[in-house]
């Protein structure tokens, strides 16, 4: 299993930046190589994304969601991962985003990528996207406020 750990800072509250990270079918506007996202419950995600230039799908449960703090997810079906993200405040119009995600490279091209940090730098430049998304916005395109324990 790969592990990575990324963290960006956002010009935005920690509420604003929680609320846009719970419009999961939203992802695909600053996730690169993911193509769909449905949100089939509270705690049920259904993806599709091209990775190593293979198209992959798999279910995810949110395990646990706190908000204003905390997300976690497994996949249930498809492609093995899961993870965390953590929102803290730094100050009042600015917050820190903590991302741990796990995952099981397949097959030789998705090995070699992961070698050479290629699944890393996608981490990393998804971030990126989603601070220039929402800080352009300035605030949320929804919001769900509900608890997963």
């Amino acid at each position: 299993m790969s592990v990575i750990e990324k963290s960006i800072e956002l010009n935005v509250p920690v509420n604003t930046a929680y609320n846009q990270w719970t419009q999961f079918e939203e992802f695909p506007r600053f996730m690169e190589g993911v193509e769909h996202v449905r949100q089939i419950d509270d705690k049920h995600v259904h993806w599709k994304a091209s990775i190593g230039g293979k198209q992959k799908e798999w279910d995810a449960v949110i395990t646990e969601q706190i908000p204003d703090q905390r997300i976690a997810w497994k996949s249930q079906e498809g492609a093995t991962n899961g993870g965390t993200v953590t929102f803290s405040k730094v100050a009042e119009n600015k917050s820190r985003l903590n991302l741990r995600v796990e995952y099981e490279p397949e097959g030789a091209v998705e090995k070699t990528g992961d070698a050479v940090g290629v699944v890393s730098g996608r981490v990393e430049g998804d971030l990126q996207r989603f601070k220039e998304f929402i800080e352009s916005r300035g605030q949320e395109t929804g919001a769900w406020r509900g608890k997963v324990d």
